[in-house]
């Protein structure tokens, strides 16, 4: 995925026509013109207040866009340029995935109440010069601070390059302790919410649970330590955990060998994309959900409800992530906003109709002697 800045705008109005490429006369953002002069958006600001340190020529670069798609300042660009700090950069490597866009949607939500304008720069990959290139597009001094979304590890290599007097606030996993001593940060727990989930299929009656997991910033993620906790507790020896990506394609892929054996009944996957995929080879594979397999996703993504049969999952909130996060960030920008946030909703088991007890075991008849 390309790294990019979605340019700093008030709403709707002020964005350009995507789909052309063209801005509408009047209503183009200061992203647009940073795209047309090929500048940064901090670049832009600075020609807007006439700063000495631009050069002449990108000067007359950055007017010329200004002319022909007609910018007009907003609040947005006149926070950066006369430095008031008031905006706020959310640094994901993937603005598609249905928590990392929760999360920018509560991030919105909470910032435009405040009066923040808020722009998003896409991580190219966790090599250190993408993440020096994203780092270095996000964190200007005059430009208000960065959330960080470090579920993965070019979320975690971007965090850690935040320059010191940047303000940051990160969502992190629950496994990343040294990460959550460094910086202020809202966690889901994950592993407690995946140990639910386990418990919830053993207690159906299931002898084991099998894992089809998501990437993760770390060797072990938190929702793969939920689900191995909540078998050794009751003394279940962990199968090999199914590694995945984020998408029903790769779920699929993954759990094709475990759709073929009979002795599998539960299965918990990552996410509800990878649950999907997993019905699908299971279902190909002739196996009935759940008289046969009960399955389990991670998310509550909005079809989830409507998958065949319903899905089983845990429902995360995001969106309150997002809102802690700007709480978090707006207290290091101005000491005296409220420091107390919202305070993210706890994980939630929503039960449909994917998950049942698992098959009745049958006996052969004993031959008569």
């Amino acid at each position: 995925m390309t790294g990019h800045i979605e340019g700093f705008a008030d709403g709707p109005a002020a964005a350009g026509s995507e789909a052309t490429g063209v801005a509408r006369p009047g209503s183009a953002s200061i992203r647009d013109v940073a795209q047309r002069a090929g500048v940064s958006h901090q670049t832009v600001s600075r020609v807007i207040n006439g700063h000495p340190s631009v050069r002449e020529a990108t000067r007359q670069r950055v007017q010329g866009a200004i002319g022909e798609l007609g910018f007009r300042p907003n609040r947005a660009a006149r926070a950066l340029s006369l430095g008031t700090s008031r905006a706020v950069t959310v640094i994901t490597s993937d603005t598609t995935l249905y928590g990392r866009a929760m999360i920018l949607h509560g991030v919105e939500e909470a910032a435009r109440a405040a009066g923040f304008p808020v722009g998003v720069c896409v991580l190219e990959s966790p090599e250190p010069d993408a993440v020096s290139r994203a780092i270095e597009r996000s964190c200007d001094p005059t430009a208000g601070g960065v959330i960080v979304i470090a579920y993965d590890l070019a979320g975690i290599q971007a965090l850690r390059a935040v320059p010191a007097g940047i303000p940051v606030a990160a969502a992190l996993e629950v496994t990343d302790a040294e990460d959550r001593a460094r910086y202020p940060s809202v966690v889901l727990d994950d592993r407690s919410a995946a140990r639910a989930a386990t418990r919830y299929l053993l207690d159906l009656g299931h002898r084991t649970v099998h894992y089809v997991a998501i990437p993760s910033s770390t060797r072990s993620s938190a929702r793969t330590q939920g689900w191995r906790a909540a078998l050794q507790e009751r003394g279940i020896p962990a199968a090999e955990v199914r590694p995945a990506g984020w998408t029903p394609h790769s779920g699929y892929q993954a759990s094709q060998q475990l759709a073929a054996d009979p002795a599998v009944t539960a299965v918990l996957c990552g996410n509800d994309d990878l649950a999907l995929g997993v019905t699908h080879a299971f279902r190909e594979a002739g196996r009935d959900i759940p008289g046969t397999v009960s399955i389990v996703g991670f998310d509550n993504t909005p079809q989830s409800a409507y998958y065949h049969p319903p899905l089983t999952t845990v429902r995360l909130d995001f969106v309150g992530v997002g809102h802690d996060c700007f709480q978090l960030l707006h207290h290091a920008i101005d000491p005296t906003a409220p420091t107390t946030p919202t305070v993210a909703a706890p994980p939630e088991l929503i039960v449909r109709a994917s998950t049942g007890p698992p098959p009745r075991r049958t006996t052969r008849p004993r031959k008569k002697p």
